[in-house]
């Protein structure tokens, strides 16, 4: 089910200052040379972004001492940072990450910002950002595995089962990497975690930052391999041919590299990774479902 949530609400959790943000933005919109009056918008007065927040610290909830679960990560901040740039109002759609792809293709959102790495098979459906975050790929396993599934040629197997979340590129590079393993799709990051710590899975392929996320919670979890891959680093899915859009999301990434706010989000987002969190989807109250209360994690 879709929550929608103003991240103006939610950000003052993360301890982000709209003021800050508000100032930004006027610098970059007086000095940018796209004309933000001329950008369409999904919602007139409103940029609403897709996102999956079961993938810290791009977009995970975070935990306040009340129990309360607040939108988080650098992901959300830039998306608001982009929402002040242009002068617009934030609204994040929360969905699976696969809904996030849906959610793009059928133009019902403006921008999908889930830790999505450029790809030419998604460039048919949806336009892609410039880089704004450089990462990698990675194989995960258990410690009491790491010595026998410790490549992806270790996995390639199929008496072996790997994992990777439905629709993403590390389902993507597990089929081309490992052809031959019996590859299990899960909808969540979660999910994968839970199936390789329990013994359900041998291996997965997992974002490397995510993965570290991960570690710090479990450490029983080992990464093994880095995962060889075209593209390394982040994008923002844009609402296909939407030109206008597309040139004012990378004039504002620019401005947020530039002015340092960029780099304040990610220590900030990994900060808040490390402390109490969700990662998922919240009930129809905005709650953590009852069956959901282990998945909190500190």
């Amino acid at each position: 089910m879709k929550k929608r949530l103003f991240a103006l609400a939610l950000v003052g959790c993360m301890a982000f200052s709209m003021t800050a943000f508000a100032e930004e933005s006027t610098e970059g919109t007086s000095e940018g040379s796209v004309d933000l009056s001329a950008v369409e918008t999904v919602t007139d007065g409103k940029l609403t972004v897709a996102t999956s927040p079961d993938f810290a610290p791009y977009e995970f909830y975070a935990i306040d001492e009340d129990g309360t679960p607040s939108l988080a990560g650098f992901d959300i901040a830039l998306a608001q940072y982009i929402a002040d740039y242009m002068g617009l109002e934030l609204e994040v759609v929360t969905v699976d990450f696969d809904g996030v792809l849906t959610e793009l293709q059928t133009k019902s959102v403006d921008l999908g910002m889930a830790g999505l790495s450029p790809d030419p098979v998604r460039e048919a459906a949806m336009d892609f950002s410039d880089i704004y975050y450089e990462g990698g790929q990675s194989l995960v396993t258990v410690k009491d595995n790491a010595d026998t599934y410790n490549s992806t040629d270790a996995v390639n197997d199929p008496s072996v089962s790997v994992g990777a979340q439905t629709g993403s590129i590390q389902l993507d590079l597990a089929q081309k990497n490992s052809p031959d393993a019996d590859i299990v799709s899960l909808p969540k990051v979660t999910d994968i975690i839970s199936e390789l710590l329990a013994g359900k899975l041998d291996a997965a392929y997992i974002e490397t930052d995510v993965a570290k996320s991960y570690q710090k919670n479990y450490p029983d979890l080992e990464i093994v391999a880095d995962v060889p891959y075209d593209v390394v680093g982040s994008s923002i899915g844009v609402s296909k041919g939407n030109a206008e859009l597309l040139a004012a999301v990378n004039e504002a990434i620019a401005a947020a590299k530039v002015d340092g706010s960029l780099e304040e989000y990610i220590s900030e987002a990994n900060a808040l990774a490390s402390g109490e969190k969700y990662e998922g989807l919240l009930d129809e109250n905005g709650e953590v479902a009852a069956d959901e209360t282990e998945a909190v994690t500190e």
